[in-house]
């Protein structure tokens, strides 16, 4: 930080700005900020401070006796520079200050920063001593980052002391300067003086293992007992040179009593244990009480072996050896070994290793016990021998378990947290991994947009959340349930820790005045139902807030400690990957199925000719390529389309997309069905190779790769049915009375490939015949071949006198009983017929007389059908198109009208010459008969036959 900007205002303006509720992120240090935003929470104000004082405040002889040196000298060493070393315990409470000059000790104790007073966060605001508590890591504050006005003047720096064997914060240590004598180096050394605190304390753990060690082997030697730290059995060879016996420990034995010892010692109230090893043996653990010559107390776990065949000992067999013969060493062996086997029954502990160096054992006097005895002189040992299998004191061993059962967690938590894409899931499953194991109670709080898979706006202390996951040892916990919305006030633990994205502890519920604050009445029976203490923790990952998670415990009478909150990160921190993983893939996910959606047919297909029912089923994957489509054409005809492009998600969306416009617009220009295959594959083609632009093929998404489709017209009138395909599966046609037919329909090549004609095949259907278009997921899949499918298909579809909608439930569900692998269109027509009586024709001849013999065959006509209306207009169109068939076509010229949702008039020519709207001038005599026609119908057109052309025209019916 740099003194002159500091000199010239710079934090000065930037912590107003903060206090008036301006964001001023790019303008203060980050951990600074997250100081700033705690006090704030906290009800400290910059411009007064109420420290509370405590006398006779002291740490335990035992992290004194490590702190003292390193503090003398450490004071020593800052002589120079006018600054002092303080040392606080675990809540920033002052213990002692050492160093400094006097004006500097009257500065400080002005603004009571001296012993017996507190400089915590929540009393002081930002410091040294408070930040690196909350923080957990050294920190260093200078001048106006000081949250408070008293502070400003001064510099500081910060360091946690922590236990190295439980990694709790047992003091904190600081050094503090005037402003204009700081320097970012004080960090450094306020560290290295913390961590040769740690390993001073780390050296008196390990002497007071080896003073505990020592006792038992005199009480051992003085009770006559096997002397020695033993070690691991069966390690000297036997006489024969192999050391492959059945008397000796196996590895996977030996780790498996280390495991049970470790929990032995970690349990004051028991004393005896038994494991079952392999070969038939039983091992006892015995713990016993040990004193040291200094005072120290610990614990000693002795094994005996029992049953089997007996156990060669090293320690014991050179106990046995003749005098003048060569004394067996046992190798050093660890008090509590790190090496891992497999739990015989339950879940295995959680320990860590502690190294206790050994000596060599020197043959000693035998033991007392006679040969086939127990060691004590019981007859029923069948040749049991004792050893020192662990030393320790309770409290490490009961740290050593609990730390193996957080790792344990924190591996069950990466492989059961983010087993899928769901936002929802992956928070539940942060629920079950945590309750009971780490929490009793867990709610997962998320704001609606990252549940929607939007990317996560700043969330604040008083931002909408909804619980979505809760998991708890009891139902009756009273908090807020699965879907409640919550908004946090800002002083809970929650909002404090939406707001400084660090997680909080409360360790105490019941004193926690901010958490009762957001629902007192509820919060009062929380507390009731034995609820009494919470860790909560932001859900952050790259670099966003996206909701908070809160560990509460009832079961267990001790509450959260550090330890815990640790814990709890990593395991929060972890979900919370996962959930926004979940989070962008929704979001890729549902802008493909927004995209797909849009694109596919969505209501009813506005015509009479099929009755159809369909359904599309996306794959595991996401949204793919499969469409389908129902087309009305002119003549009350109808096309039925159903296609399939390679791949899933965006771009396959987009190209069925693409291909399912092309087919609505060669359906307009009313093509053959095998002619219009021919300009769609011309089309795929185009579209792979960049439609004239050029395409890098390392792309991922270059090109369609492939595509099918199944193409069919059905004429109502006639009840013809014309179909073609381009690799795509056959369709199944289901007569009236349940009949079941593959139309044999030549295999087109698929899209895009080119070169080869598609041929058709021209089925009469009668009326009520289903005909049952599908993509290749329903029928084929990894499990099940394309033949066992259509054996399937045709039987569930001979049924007669089943509506489409029943026939798509059937199908799916003797097709699809689980969710396919790949996505599946299906579309089912029954077919329908016009009658004689909505079709009326007439064969004309080549005649100008006889349009006015037209003209009254169809007013006659409308007058049968009730639409007099319709009389003028299509008398007129009826003249005007028979006129010029008869005049600029040639062949036979036929007159057709049909009665559908539209009135609609054809007239049939031999000609192939088409007729064209054009805007004729003021002094043609000619040009304007089709112009009339365009503005008395709603739709006209031509399409062509084999024998020439029919124009059409389209009238809404009154």
């Amino acid at each position: 930080m740099s003194v002159v900007w500091d000199d010239i205002g710079g934090l000065v303006d930037a912590h107003e700005r903060f206090m008036a509720g301006v964001r001023v992120d790019s303008d203060v240090r980050s951990p600074v900020l997250d100081s700033w935003k705690r006090s704030r929470s906290a009800g400290v104000e910059p411009h007064r401070l109420v420290v509370p004082y405590a006398p006779g405040l002291a740490l335990d002889e035992r992290f004194l006796r490590a702190a003292d040196p390193v503090l003398k000298g450490l004071s020593a060493a800052l002589t120079q520079v006018s600054m002092t070393v303080a040392l606080c315990d675990a809540q920033a409470r002052m213990v002692l200050r050492l160093g400094g000059d006097r004006r500097l000790r009257e500065r400080l104790d002005e603004v009571s920063f001296a012993p017996g007073f507190d400089a915590s966060e929540q009393t002081a605001g930002t410091n040294g001593v408070g930040t690196a508590l909350a923080e957990r890591s050294p920190c260093y504050v200078m001048g106006r980052e000081h949250f408070a006005d008293c502070l400003q003047p001064f510099a500081c720096a910060g360091a946690p002391v922590r236990d190295p064997l439980s990694g709790r914060i047992e003091a904190v240590l600081d050094i503090t300067c005037l402003r204009d004598n700081g320097d970012p180096a004080m960090v450094r050394l306020v560290r290295e003086a913390a961590r040769d605190i740690e390993t001073r304390l780390l050296e008196q753990a390990t002497a007071r293992e080896r003073a505990l060690l020592a006792a038992y082997r005199r009480a051992s030697h003085t009770t006559g007992g096997a002397g020695g730290w033993l070690g691991r059995p069966g390690h000297a060879p036997s006489r024969h040179g192999s050391a492959d016996d059945g008397g000796h420990l196996r590895p996977v034995d030996l780790a498996v009593l280390r495991e049970r010892a470790e929990e032995l010692i970690a349990s004051p109230n028991r004393t005896l244990d038994e494991v079952r090893l392999s070969g038939g043996r039983i091992a006892t653990l015995l713990r016993r009480q040990v004193r040291g010559a200094a005072g120290e107390t610990g614990v000693v776990v002795e094994a005996r072996l029992l049953g089997g065949p007996r156990l060669r000992h090293p320690a014991l067999e050179a106990q046995a050896t003749p005098a003048g013969s060569t004394p067996v060493n046992a190798p050093a062996v660890p008090v509590a070994s790190a090496s891992q086997a497999p739990w015989p029954t339950g879940t295995p502990p959680v320990g860590v290793g502690i190294t206790v160096p050994q000596t060599p054992v020197t043959a000693g006097p035998a033991p007392h016990g006679r040969a086939g005895t127990d060691g004590n002189g019981n007859g029923n040992g069948a040749g049991a021998d004792g050893w020192p299998l662990l030393v320790g004191e309770p409290g490490v061993g009961r740290l050593a378990v609990l730390a193996r059962r957080r790792l344990e967690l924190l591996h069950d938590a990466g492989v059961r947290i983010g087993t899928t894409l769901d936002v929802t899931r992956t928070a539940e499953e942060l629920a079950e991994v945590t309750v009971p194991r780490f929490a009793d109670v867990t709610a997962v709080d998320l704001p609606e947009c990252v549940l929607r898979g939007e990317e996560p706006e700043p969330i604040g202390g008083d931002s909408a959340l909804r619980r979505i996951a809760m998991g708890a040892v009891h139902e009756e916990s009273h908090l807020y349930g699965v879907g409640d919305a919550v908004r946090y006030v800002p002083s809970t633990p929650q909002a404090r820790c939406l707001e400084s994205g660090q997680p909080v502890l409360e360790p105490v519920l019941a004193e926690a005045g901010g958490w009762i604050a957001q629902d007192p009445p509820r919060l009062e029976r929380v507390l009731e139902a034995g609820i009494h203490s919470l860790i909560t923790v932001p859900l952050r990952a790259r670099g966003a807030t996206l909701g908070v998670v809160s560990f509460y415990r009832s079961e267990k009478p001790s509450p959260f400690e550090d330890d815990d909150l640790y814990l709890a990160q990593e395991l929060v921190g972890r979900a919370a990957i996962c959930i926004d993983n979940a989070r962008r893939y929704t979001r890729e996910h549902n802008t493909a199925l927004a995209l797909q959606r849009s694109l596919l047919p969505r209501g009813r297909s506005e015509q009479n000719a099929v009755e159809v029912a369909y359904r599309y089923l996306p794959a595991q994957a996401g949204v793919g390529g499969d469409w389908f489509d129902v087309i009305p054409l002119s003549g009350a005809r109808v096309a039925l389309v159903v296609g399939d492009v390679v791949g899933h998600g965006l771009h396959a969306a987009a190209t069925m997309g693409r291909l399912r416009t092309a087919v609505h617009n060669f359906c307009a220009l009313d093509l053959p069905p095998d002619e219009l295959l021919t300009h769609l594959d011309d089309l795929v083609g185009r579209l792979d190779r960049g439609e004239g632009w050029a395409v890098e093929n390392a792309q991922a998404d270059a090109g369609i790769v492939g595509a099918t489709c199944l193409y069919a017209v059905y004429d109502p009138v006639s009840r013809r049915c014309t179909l073609t395909r381009a690799g795509h599966p056959v369709p199944a046609v289901v007569g009236p009375d349940g009949a079941v037919d593959f139309v044999d329909l030549p295999s087109g090549p698929p899209l895009g490939l080119g070169g080869l004609p598609f041929e058709t095949v021209e089925l009469e259907l009668a009326e009520g015949s289903q005909l049952v278009l599908y993509t290749d997921g329903l029928i084929e899949d990894r499990h099940r071949d394309i033949d066992a499918g259509l054996n399937t298909l045709r039987t569930v579809l001979a049924q007669a006198d089943r509506a489409p909608e029943d026939t798509c439930e059937a199908v799916l569900d003797a097709l699809l009983p689980s969710r396919s692998s790949d996505d599946v269109a299906l579309l089912v027509a029954r077919t329908k017929a016009m009658g004689p009586e909505q079709v009326a024709q007439w064969e004309l001849p080549s005649d100008p007389a006889v349009v006015s013999r037209c003209r009254a065959a169809v007013t006659d006509q409308l007058t049968a059908w009730g639409l007099d209306e319709l009389a003028f207009s299509t008398e007129l169109i009826a003249s005007e198109l028979v006129t010029n068939a008869i005049r600029h076509a040639t062949g036979p010229v036929q007159l057709r009208l049909l009665r559908d949702r539209a009135l609609i008039c054809e007239i049939s020519d031999g000609s192939s010459t088409s007729p064209r709207l054009r805007s004729a001038r003021n002094e043609d005599e000619g040009g304007r008969g089709l112009f009339l026609v365009a503005q008395l119908t709603e739709r006209w057109g031509t399409r062509y036959t084999t024998n020439g052309k029919i124009i059409w025209t389209e009238q809404p019916l009154p």
